[in-house]
């Protein structure tokens, strides 16, 4: 299977110091709308939209890279009820505890509006370094936009309707392609789905010309691993730190923990202390 190689690599990597202007995020954001609306057209999940997925082309273009965990849908959208992806960019529906199924198309909105605020900050928005709170920041913790740097109050407005915590009510990709921060108000309209998107259709015979070999899942999952690591030495070794993500790159989650995780921390702690004097004869 052969890819396209895209030298300049993803279009920011998350944390930085250094977010992209206004304008770059409009241009990078115009680019991943458009992406995103051909994928649905074509019946495809992303599942894992974020900065390190998005790809600078030599013509200056995003790329959408990284479909491991990618769904295919049949009717209007997908309906799906697990949870796969990063978690800092997960949608607070398929966090939840009481709501089984999902729209796919809505989780994709999500991690698009997630993105889109890594662009101008330069961070997430929801972070902390245990897995479970993280979640419930996502579910539940109001959004905040830091007081520097200053954005326009569209780009606020656009931001906040695609991390709209109910799905119900959160923007759709039809609205988001109007929405006067993205067209700068109608200076740079985006092209009509029709002349975006062209239904591909793929024949039995060109599937059983096109693959020829697919080397094992462990493989696959190695490599991978060591190109995330950008190390070719054994990715596995050392300890890993309780509850991190694997899915998620570097330092990407890293933040205090709350005061209920320090309390959950040291609760663990005495337990453990406790567990370990009894064994003690």
């Amino acid at each position: 299977m052969v890819f396209e190689l895209v030298n300049q690599g993803p279009v920011m990597e998350v944390p930085t110091l250094k977010p992209l202007s206004e304008d770059q995020a409009r241009f990078y954001f115009q680019d991943l709308i458009k992406g995103i609306e051909y994928l649905h057209y074509q019946k495809i999940i992303h599942r894992d939209i974020k900065p390190s997925n998005l790809l600078v082309g030599e013509d200056g273009h995003i790329k959408i890279a990284d479909f491991g965990v990618s769904n295919e849908f049949k009717g209007s959208d997908a309906l799906l009820s697990n949870t796969v992806g990063t978690p800092a960019f997960m949608a607070p529906e398929s966090l939840s505890e009481t709501r089984k199924i999902f729209s796919g198309k809505a989780l994709d909105v999500w991690a698009m509006g997630v993105t889109l605020y890594c662009f101008v900050f330069g961070q997430c928005p929801f972070m902390d370094e245990r897995i479970m709170c993280l979640h419930s920041k996502i579910k539940s913790q109001a959004l905040e936009f830091p007081d520097q740097p200053d954005i326009a109050e569209d780009l606020k407005d656009l931001i906040t309707r695609m991390l709209d915590k109910n799905p119900e009510s959160r923007i759709v990709v039809p609205e988001i392609k109007l929405h006067p921060w993205v067209t700068r108000h109608g200076a740079e309209p985006l092209p009509s789905e029709d002349e975006n998107c062209t239904l591909v259709e793929v024949t039995e015979e060109e599937v059983e010309n096109s693959v020829k070999h697919i080397p094992s899942l462990a493989t696959v999952i190695l490599v991978k691993t060591m190109i995330r690591k950008r190390s070719f030495g054994n990715p596995f070794e050392g300890s890993r730190r309780e509850e991190r993500s694997l899915s998620a790159p570097g330092n990407l989650l890293t933040k205090k923990p709350t005061r209920e995780c320090e309390s959950l921390s040291e609760l663990k702690g005495t337990k453990k202390k406790k567990k370990k004097k009894d064994l003690t004869p």
